[in-house]
């Protein structure tokens, strides 16, 4: 009898025990990224490096001459800014009898920051118009050319998506500027931990959304995906806020966008998950990929994909095409700024996909879902 109680006090002890370790790591069954006072990747991937790590990246970067200059300035072309301002005007405020719909488009503003027109909405993703992707306007990386479209000279943006935090995807004058610009009207769509943020900055429309959260705005989902990648903006703030994707579905589109991610089983889980959305088999019209930012792969691998796994997130979202992003305007890693479309074409031809399926535009270029308006016609 004495040994029977003294067993089910161990156990109970255990059980006490796992519940104060359970609630102390903030662990939780059904949100399984959430730990206390953050988040995590649930891929076990090492995707934050020990700091001798960064110092052997660089001093191997030093040592090697790296990045290599490009071979060739990244491609610029002059917006089509009187299309884009009039192809969502019809929808924006009143319908207008007999105009023409508008007609989903997607513009590359450079990096990360993507203008997609669908659903009469203008969007924005990872706004960052600055010249430096840094906290100080001095020192870090550099922009190689302009913004495709000055933010002044942008259509009203009615929604802005944010995937993370990191400099190079989250500038704050240009959240300032766009909230100021709009008279607070233009709506910031967040992951967990950033409305805070923006609070501070005197940006009070906000909606915070966890993994798999989906918020309606005029007749548009968008749904924060998980991806695998992590969070800071200083030294002592790794993982407090979450990041992700977006999965936008638009009754004209339906998109991708992955912010920065490094190669994991989130995008087959994202069409397995949002199946019911996939239309005679494909699941997004236009996915945003990330291409640039890879090399050396044994520090970047777990955070940033290479174009043949760019290729293969591709193929595992169910996209109808897909666009590359994230290269050719700030040199942040190895590779020089124009060799991830050489790699895509490479990864491309080695899965069998043609040129429309996985393609690039030049800074300022804009794809088109269908013929785009013409010029001084009534929209």
């Amino acid at each position: 009898m004495a040994l029977k109680r003294a067993a089910l006090a161990l156990a109970v002890a255990g059980l006490l025990w796992a519940a104060a370790a359970q609630a102390r790591h903030g662990e939780d069954a059904a949100r399984p990224h959430h730990v206390a006072g953050g988040f995590r990747n649930v891929t076990g991937a090492q995707v934050a490096k020990p700091f001798s790590w960064l110092v052997r990246w660089r001093v191997d970067q030093w040592r090697e001459g790296l990045p290599q200059a490009p071979r060739q300035p990244t491609p610029v072309t002059l917006p089509q800014l009187q299309l884009l301002k009039a192809n969502t005007e019809p929808v924006r405020r009143i319908a207008v009898q007999g105009a023409r719909p508008p007609v989903p488009s997607a513009t590359w503003i450079g990096h990360a920051t993507v203008l997609v027109q669908s659903g009469g909405l203008n969007i924005l993703t990872d706004p960052v118009f600055s010249e430096r992707a840094s906290p100080v306007t001095f020192f870090g990386p550099k922009r190689a050319q302009p913004p495709g479209i000055a933010l002044a000279d942008l259509p009203p943006i009615d929604v802005v998506v944010v995937s993370h935090n990191h400099y190079d995807h989250l500038d704050r004058l240009s959240a300032v500027q766009l909230n100021e610009r709009s008279g607070g009207r233009t709506l910031f769509l967040v992951p967990l931990g950033l409305k805070d943020f923006l609070a501070r900055q005197g940006i009070a429309n906000v909606v915070e959304l966890d993994w798999w959260d989906a918020y309606r705005h005029e007749g548009v989902e968008f749904r924060l995906v998980p991806v695998q990648h992590w969070s800071a903006r200083g030294l002592h703030d790794r993982y407090d806020t979450l990041w992700g994707g977006w999965a936008v579905f638009a009754p004209d589109l339906r998109w991708y966008f992955s912010g920065d991610a490094g190669y994991s089983g989130h995008f087959a889980e994202t069409r397995e998950r949002l199946a019911v959305q996939a239309r005679e088999g494909t699941l997004f019209d236009l996915a945003l990929l990330a291409i640039g930012a890879y090399e050396p792969r044994w520090f970047m691998r777990e955070q940033h994909m290479n174009p043949a796994e760019a290729v293969r997130a591709h193929q595992e979202l169910g996209a109808r095409r897909s666009l590359g992003i994230h290269w050719g305007t700030f040199t942040l890693t190895d590779e020089a700024l124009d060799q991830p479309p050489v790699d895509l074409a490479a990864a491309r031809q080695a899965q069998g996909l043609a040129a429309g399926d996985f393609f690039v535009l030049p800074i300022g270029g804009t794809w088109w879902a269908g013929t785009p308006p013409a010029a001084g016609a009534k929209q």
